[in-house]
């Protein structure tokens, strides 16, 4: 059920008051969820990378994207006209804390963890942390929806490997166990932005019995932005839809700070543009993963994911009520 949307939010802290790089180190310099009385979107941490394969540190993520965030105007966004943080109450939540060395119960923690947020809220955007957490979001979500959902997955890869060195649980993974306990919709499902080479020929093959459509990053060459975001639409349908954005679908020239950077991925510009072509879709809940600020030069990757969980602030605003 849908809720109603809180009509007299508590704004984030304004750039014209105290200098963007004062103030609270909160989201955008949201309110912290203790402190308003209801909130439609919860903005949430979670620091977990014991799931990587490659390059770890996506546990400071959250940090890093709250600390990038300072830098935007977020009052008003004239590609979607509105003014995001006035029409609902955008709140953080801080961060599930779950166990760095025990991968099993780190999952429990973060399903307990976003299934008790969610029933606070009326949606999340969790900011990762490794790939790893979709899977237990996942399974929260399913709960608050009774049943599953439209899962659209922005990624240079395709995480439905089975195993990665005999471990079920792990970055490359969760799309593969989701698929198993069937907690997205087969028919209205889809990656965008895979690229690069594969373990297997069978990679794809089995990706495609899960049900999920792929759109190539190579398609962005001869399809515009608007003609991506409008396959994404008539795949997506009236669905209620899950966002997962890893930030390594952006070519590492845009998003160098993350685990498994892939060369000729998307720009942030047409991230962005995609993102505010699904304007209207019926958002449920997201998360922006993989953000790993070791390997990040100038907050550019925090940047970008930054302004990507700001933009999907901005498509909760335009979901109907």
């Amino acid at each position: 059920m849908k809720k109603e949307r809180n009509k007299n939010p508590v704004q984030p802290v304004s750039g014209t008051k105290v200098p963007r790089f004062a103030g609270p180190s909160t989201f955008a310099r949201l309110p912290e969820l203790r402190d308003v009385e209801s909130c439609d979107v919860a903005i949430v941490g979670i620091p977990f990378d014991a799931g990587t394969s490659y390059r770890p540190g996506a546990r400071f993520g959250p940090m890093s994207i709250r600390q990038a965030s300072r830098h935007l105007r977020t009052n008003y966004h004239p590609s979607y006209d509105v003014e995001p943080f006035k029409v609902q109450q955008v709140a953080d939540a801080g961060d599930i804390t779950c166990n760095p060395f025990n991968i099993n119960e780190a999952i429990k923690q973060i399903e307990e963890g976003a299934t008790e947020l969610l029933d606070k809220v009326g949606g999340i955007i969790s900011l990762g942390g490794d790939h790893t957490i979709a899977l237990p979001l996942l399974r929260a979500i399913n709960k608050m929806n009774n049943g599953p959902v439209a899962l659209v997955h922005f990624d240079a890869h395709l995480d439905t490997w089975d195993t990665y060195f005999g471990a079920p649980y792990t970055h490359g993974t969760p799309f593969r166990r989701a698929r198993e306990e069937n907690l997205f919709l087969d028919d209205a499902s889809m990656h965008v932005g895979i690229r690069g080479p594969l373990y297997s020929r069978d990679d794809i093959k089995n990706d495609e019995e899960f049900g999920f459509k792929i759109i190539h990053c190579d398609e962005f060459q001869t399809q515009g932005t608007d003609k991506i975001a409008e396959r994404i639409r008539k795949r997506v349908g009236n669905n209620p839809l899950y966002l997962s954005i890893d930030i390594d679908v952006l070519d590492p020239a845009f998003a160098p700070g993350t685990g498994t950077p892939e060369i000729a991925g998307m720009t942030t510009r047409e991230m962005v543009n995609v993102i505010r072509g699904l304007s209207g879709l019926n958002l449920i809940s997201a998360d922006v993963v993989e953000v790993s600020p070791a390997y990040d030069h100038a907050e550019v990757t925090s940047l970008a994911a930054a302004t990507i969980v700001y933009e999907l602030t901005n498509l909760f605003a335009k979901v109907k009520r």
